[in-house]
């Protein structure tokens, strides 16, 4: 089920919304304004946490002993490799 939301757009917004229907992008200018709310939210999503992975980092900065470890790691994983 969805529900109608009253919006107003300029005429480029909807010579946008028009070129990207009409691209194959959706099928209507909901469909487009529909993945474009879609695709806003995860990169939304994506950009927290990068922010929240560069915190970390920034609060626990990597030291020579993580170095060891996952130079260990990928050591132990390239000698599992069947080649």
């Amino acid at each position: 089920m969805t529900t109608p939301v009253p919006t107003r757009f300029s005429e480029e917004e909807l010579a946008i919304i028009d070129d990207l229907v009409e691209q194959g992008v959706g099928d209507s200018r909901s469909a487009v304004i529909r993945q474009g709310v879609h695709h806003l939210a995860d990169l939304v999503r994506r950009a927290q946490v990068g922010a929240d992975i560069a915190a970390s980092y920034r609060e626990r900065p990597q030291n020579a002993e993580d170095d060891d470890l996952a130079m260990a790691n990928a050591i132990a994983m390239t000698e599992a490799e069947p080649w």
